[in-house]
């Protein structure tokens, strides 16, 4: 059986024009593979005949070469009759780093849904003694009293109060800190245009307290909405702040808020890589353990940061009687933050 094969090239050729008879016609979707000043060449090989063979050629000063070679195009694009019948092909259209950051969205919001009654229960015993009102209340209540209290005063759907602002911050939250995470990479590279380890630590600290700053407000928001009584959705709390506080009540808290950023994320990263690197070597590499090692460093982080967390908490509540961090360290918002932490 004989096979042929065939291999074009095109060289140079100087001083060589178009003819005023030629003409280029290109579909929109080819692109020809032919240009002005060109020598056709080809090789054709024969096999299959005894002793083989095969032959060369050249062809100089051709007019046109009817050739032409088809775009490359998306590894997937639905025809129009299977986006009539199944319009989500559509998402095929989608940038995949558009798509990436969608997904990631919507899970962060699945999880804060998923796990907001937890969390109201955690700002209720953060905030309870500073709640409007309940000066001479007890300053705090327990894991169970706090279930009941919620359940009293909402029902069911009161665990999830205030969650909508939360979700709602996820979105800009996350575009605003991975754009100022590249701008501060490159703000914090050497001179070698590299990024040390200490750079990467400034540059995620930095991108976190821009995007926290930048969607505070939502926040404040979520903590009004969620522990103080009277406010059923996030237009009421926020007039009513406007009109009795001014706009500076939006960012009430923001100092506490932005120096737990740069010792949370130092914790993280140093308690990731020393669990890490203490586990056996054949265990390093597997996704079990990267996960064991994420929920851990993230743990202990947390602890570390818990008492800033309920400062700021304190201080995002109506009537607070704190107006600053140093003021709430030299009060007693400690043991009601070491208090609050026994209790979770």
């Amino acid at each position: 059986m004989r096979e042929e094969s065939a291999v074009v090239t095109f060289r140079s050729i100087p001083n060589l024009r178009a003819s005023q008879f030629s003409c280029v016609n290109a579909l929109p979707e080819y692109e020809p593979l032919w240009k002005t000043d060109a020598r056709l060449s080809f090789t054709v090989t024969l096999a299959g005949r005894a002793g083989g063979g095969g032959g060369k050629g050249r062809i100089d000063n051709f007019a046109c070469l009817a050739l032409a070679e088809k775009r490359s195009q998306k590894e997937f694009e639905p025809t129009p009759a299977q986006l009539a019948k199944h319009p989500l092909a559509l998402l095929a259209y989608v940038p995949r780093d558009a798509a990436i950051f969608a997904a990631g969205a919507v899970a962060g919001a699945a999880a804060k849904t998923v796990t907001a009654p937890l969390d109201r229960i955690k700002l209720l015993m953060q905030t309870y003694g500073v709640r409007a009102g309940q000066e001479g209340a007890k300053k705090a209540i327990g894991f169970i009293e706090a279930i009941a209290l919620i359940a009293k005063e909402g029902g069911i759907k009161g665990y999830w109060k205030g969650n909508l602002p939360q979700v709602i911050r996820i979105i800009p939250y996350s575009a605003v800190q991975l754009f100022a995470y590249e701008t501060y990479k490159k703000l914090f590279k050497d001179k070698d245009g590299q990024l040390s380890v200490i750079g990467r630590l400034a540059a995620g600290a930095c991108a976190g307290m821009t995007s926290t700053f930048v969607t505070y407000p939502l926040d404040v928001l979520r903590l009004r909405l969620a522990v103080e009584p009277g406010y059923q959705t996030m237009s009421q709390v926020a007039l009513n702040m406007l009109r009795e506080e001014g706009f500076a009540s939006f960012y009430y808290g923001l100092g506490p808020s932005l120096i737990g950023i740069a010792p949370y994320i130092a914790v993280n990263f140093c308690i990731f890589d020393l669990v890490k690197k203490a586990l056996p070597e054949k265990y390093q590499q597997k996704t079990q353990s990267s996960l064991l090692t994420a929920v851990v460093s993230a743990g202990v982080a947390t602890l570390t940061c818990y008492p800033l967390d309920t400062i700021r908490r304190q201080m995002q509540m109506k009537g607070t009687p704190y107006k600053s961090v140093l003021d709430a360290f030299t009060g007693k918002l400690m043991t009601y933050s070491l208090l609050s932490l026994s209790q979770i």
